[in-house]
């Protein structure tokens, strides 16, 4: 088995609960960490043999591309669009971060982690 981590991701996207939010937008950072067994791929060095992970990104692109009101929906359409592609995948790791949020106060970030 092996981990494959997708880290640092950013997006301007228009995910929100305010009217705000969702015309002026704002910076994202998702990470995903997948879990496939990789033995495969270490020997044979060809890439149909593990999770190509520019697929991934793509994925992660595509639904950060759609609004939406929570991140938290935001990040179980990333999981069941990454679980879809890759069933293979035996663990799967979604993070996103919504960079500045309007919280009424200074805040660096406001995260969600879900797992599948």
């Amino acid at each position: 088995m092996g981990k494959i981590l997708l880290e640092g991701m950013e997006f301007f996207a228009y995910h929100g609960c305010f009217h705000e939010e969702q015309v002026i937008g704002t910076r994202f950072i998702v990470e995903v960490v997948l879990e496939v067994d990789t033995a495969r791929a270490e020997v044979s060095d060809h890439l149909e043999d593990t999770v190509n992970y520019q697929s991934v990104y793509g994925l992660v692109r595509t639904e950060m591309e759609q609004k939406s009101h929570l991140i938290e929906h935001v990040g179980r359409r990333i999981l069941d669009a990454i679980k879809g592609s890759f069933p293979e995948i035996t663990s799967l790791q979604v993070t996103i971060s919504k960079v500045n949020p309007p919280l009424g106060g200074k805040a660096k970030q406001v995260t969600c982690v879900l797992n599948r």
